[in-house]
């Protein structure tokens, strides 16, 4: 669909060739002032967008000459990707490692330590972050699934990465997202700081008819974006401390499976990318309290095909409408916000890591809403599980199947 908000200043082209086993993908300058969406193939429903440009949005193109090569290879099942203060990278492995990759792709001994994962199929060791402090104090913290009597849970432990960086020492549990689900599927799992020090923990529903109520449920930590001190408690000020019936430490709700999430490096806003079911991925931005729907209301449809809810509706007052929606699926995991100026047009775009999609997808915002979206490394054939931006003002982003890419600047 044409978009009434597209803007001169995306208007560019890119020429491509594909990139495979590691050479580069390299993009030149042209012009051409309009482009069709990205996304073609038929949607699995005829849901009516709530407004224009909700989906399928114009499409545009890099015009500054890039390239997307793999760095490294040899990661196993990576998850999660932060950046050290020395510029090299901190990867969680989802069978319960860690380790570090330097600039010239050198992979480390695994980082051994973590408290014990439960690696079935979705869970694992997750999302992860560096304390503030971490040049000082060397504090991580990370997401993992846990097994518990009865099943398991989404939980938030830290540890100090040795001097020696072999081991994580005294890893501690901080929180626990219950209920307990014996279950393998949908435990979120991203985690990052906020502006004053506290944590952002996303958690997911678990995927089952019987746990997808529980999104609605604010007595529960399922399909919720969690706000937590680094010891674990709720933070003062969250939106629901002074509601009895709910968990103090819930800051939005109404959530499916959120695996990305990301503060804008202008407005502060926490943004995230949440799995529909087949159809119904969504960006949204996340404001405290608000109840972002799942599972009332979706733009998906069951795996099955059936449709969701009877009648299945897309709106409803009182839950927030995503930003941002695919049908079909882009399966986004990672995100992360470009803050450089080595490609000028990326700046403060969103980036998100596709997973089924097999791709990265590049969405230019304005007054909160997109306005263009591009697709990178569609030629690669990878899962892409998580991004991040280094020290050199290039994207870095891992694969299901161990490979680290860097994305910048030709």
């Amino acid at each position: 669909m044409k978009n009434i908000l597209s803007l001169a200043l995306l208007s560019s082209t890119l020429l491509g060739t594909a990139c495979n086993n590691g050479a580069a993908t390299t993009h030149g300058d042209s012009a051409d002032s309009t482009l069709a969406p990205v996304e073609t193939k038929k949607g699995n429903t005829d849901y009516k967008p709530a407004f224009e440009g909700q989906t399928r949005i114009t499409g545009v193109k890099t015009a500054t000459a890039f390239e997307g090569k793999v760095l490294a290879d040899g990661l196993k099942s990576p998850w999660g990707i932060t950046v050290l203060p020395d510029g090299r990278f901190l990867v969680t492995e989802k069978e319960g490692t860690m380790r570090i990759v330097n600039s010239e792709g050198k992979i480390s001994e695994a980082i051994t330590g973590i408290s014990k994962v439960d690696n079935d199929g979705q869970g694992g060791l997750l999302g992860l972050t560096l304390d503030p402090q971490f040049g000082t104090n060397r504090m991580v913290y990370w997401v993992f699934s846990e097994r518990s009597s009865g099943g398991n849970q989404t939980s938030v432990a830290k540890g100090r990465l040795a001097d020696d960086e072999k081991t994580i020492d005294n890893p501690v549990v901080i929180y626990r997202a219950g209920p307990v689900f014996d279950g393998n599927l949908h435990f979120g799992g991203r985690i990052i700081f906020d502006k004053n020090g506290n944590l952002f923990v996303s958690t997911g529903e678990r995927s089952e008819l019987a746990t997808r109520p529980l999104a609605q449920d604010l007595k529960t930590g399922l399909g919720k974006i969690l706000r937590i001190t680094t010891d674990g408690k709720p933070v003062a000020g969250n939106p629901f401390e002074s509601n009895a019936e709910s968990l103090p430490e819930i800051y939005s709700y109404g959530h499916r499976n959120v695996q990305g999430i990301a503060l804008h490096p202008v407005t502060g806003d926490l943004w995230e990318t949440e799995f529909g079911p087949r159809g119904g991925d969504e960006l949204n931005r996340v404001e405290p309290g608000k109840n972002y729907g799942w599972p009332t209301i979706t733009y998906g449809i069951e795996y099955s095909g059936k449709e969701i809810g009877t009648p299945p509706i897309q709106q409803k007052e009182g839950m927030e409408q995503p930003v941002y929606y695919w049908d079909p699926v882009l399966s986004p995991s990672g995100i992360t916000f470009y803050t450089g100026s080595a490609i000028p047009e990326w700046k403060n775009n969103v980036f998100v890591t596709g997973l089924s999609s097999m791709h990265i997808a590049r969405l230019v915002i304005a007054n909160n809403k997109v306005v263009g979206e591009e697709r990178l490394l569609e030629k690669e054939g990878q899962r892409f599980r998580d991004i991040v931006q280094g020290q050199d003002e290039a994207l870095y982003a891992i694969t299901d199947n161990g490979k680290l890419y860097r994305i910048g600047k030709k």
